[in-house]
């Protein structure tokens, strides 16, 4: 990630299709998690800790329902439909827990698009490694705008 350098937009309305799918795999590695817990400043025990997390029912630490849900968010602002977009509404249920250093599968298909409202919805299904559903869900985004350039470098120095 480069701070201050222009990014190209992701797609707007216009150019997304009902149907269209994007599949992500991320695995549940130490860094992210240390860095969400050190961000958040979240001492759940049930994250960090392998003695306590060992008798409680879950047996092993969880990874946060908050992170999980960073991973889909983005996805939507990294690739569907890309840079510039921005989810204003997200519902997600999470079916069994996420442990450390899983590998998650991240099915997303867009469900309907309203140009008028300038909104699409994408509807989120993720598999853990046992082909469990652990996340399922539907958010609500606005894709990038793209505003009518009258002056080309109207906003260069910005």
């Amino acid at each position: 990630m480069v701070l201050g350098k222009k990014r190209k937009l992701g797609r707007p309305i216009e150019e997304i299709k009902i149907g269209e799918k994007l599949t992500l795999t991320e695995k549940m590695e130490d860094k992210d998690l240390l860095l969400y817990l050190g961000l958040t400043n979240d001492a759940n025990p049930l994250y960090i800790q392998h003695d306590y997390a060992s008798v409680t029912p879950f047996k092993k630490p969880l990874v946060p329902a908050v992170m999980l849900s960073g991973f889909i968010t983005s996805a939507v602002t990294k690739y569907f439909p890309g840079p510039g977009s921005h989810v204003t509404m997200q519902h997600l249920e999470y079916h069994v827990p996420v442990y450390h250093y899983e590998v998650l599968r991240f099915f997303f298909e867009v469900k309907k698009t309203d140009p008028e409202k300038g909104i699409i919805c994408i509807h989120v299904h993720t598999l853990n490694e046992d082909d469990e559903t652990a996340i399922e869900g539907m958010l609500e985004v606005i894709p990038p705008f793209y505003p009518e350039n009258t002056d080309g470098e109207a906003f260069h120095n910005f």
